[in-house]
Parts: structure tokens; sequence; C-alpha cells
């Protein structure tokens, strides 16, 4: 399989636009962030940058080709991906041990086209239940324009009823 793989990489390399050189320069930082820091693949591929601060948390994402649209444009897939993923930190920081969040309903309202060098999202909790949350978020970009606002829905699950080996 090794052997496959090098050839096929090769060959990729000797046709590949520098465009796909980009690309494929991420997917390769994505994998090796996976490896180093335990993220999930779409976090180490959109390589997040999360912090949390009192009763908030904040995702960066640089914009770029894993990101982007074809018209150079952040995906709306990917807005939601780091807004349901934001607000589910959060949700799950603010619980006990042995307990995590999954998301119920996502509703979003896209405001202004994702351009710049990078987005920031922040969350906040609107209510904390014992069997759901809801959270808040906005995303902004580079220049400091909101180009999306979310609702999120979670419910409070028991985590190793859903752990696998």
């Amino acid at each position: 399989m090794n052997e496959k793989l090098t050839e096929k990489f090769h060959q990729f390399l000797l046709d590949a636009t520098e465009e796909e050189t980009i690309i494929l320069e991420h997917v390769l930082d994505g994998v090796k962030q996976k490896r180093v820091s335990k993220q999930s693949t779409i976090n180490a591929f959109l390589q997040m940058k999360r912090e949390f601060h009192d009763n908030s948390c904040e995702i960066t994402i640089p914009l770029t080709q894993i990101s982007n649209n074809n018209k150079n444009i952040l995906h709306g897939g990917v807005t939601a991906a780091i807004m349901d993923e934001t607000m589910g930190s959060l949700a799950h920081s603010l619980l006990p041990e042995g307990y995590s969040v999954v998301t119920t309903q996502l509703n979003i309202n896209y405001l202004a086209p994702g351009v710049g060098d990078y987005v920031t999202c922040q969350s906040r909790m609107e209510h904390k239940g014992a069997k759901t949350m809801v959270l808040s978020a906005d995303v902004f970009r580079s220049d400091g324009q909101k180009i999306a606002h979310a609702t999120g829905s979670f419910f409070v699950i028991n985590s190793s009823t859903y752990i696998q080996n």
C-alpha cells in the first residue's frame, strides 16, 4: 500500500497546478496537526484555534483553499461547522466530567460574504438546562464585519454511552 501511495503522490506532484500543491500542503499540515494535537479531522484541516473566555468560546480559522468555495469566499458549510464547533465546545466545557452534548438544531443567518485573511466565531450561552442547552454564535471576518449569526440547541448526553473503542 505504501508503495502504491508513494507512486500516486509523485505522479500528483508532477501534474499538479500551483493551487493544487497549496491545497495538498494544507491537507498534509492538517494530518500532521491531527496527529500531534488529537483534534478532530475537520478541526485540524481547518486549522481551528480555540480560546475560552468568561463563559464564551472563540474559534479562529484562516481562509484558505480548503475553507473557501469556488468563488474564493468562505463556504457556507464551513461557516456552519465552525459555528457548531464553537457552540458545542462552550457547551461541553460547562458540563461535569462524563457528559457531553450533541447538536439538535442549528439555525444560521448569513449576513455578508466571508472574505479576508481569517474569520473568528464567538459563542455565548443563552440557556443551560439539565437536558438541553441553547447557545448563540456570531462569525466576524478579519475586517470586523459580522458575516453570520446562529443559534443552536444541544442535547446533554452521558458520554460513556456513546464511546466506541
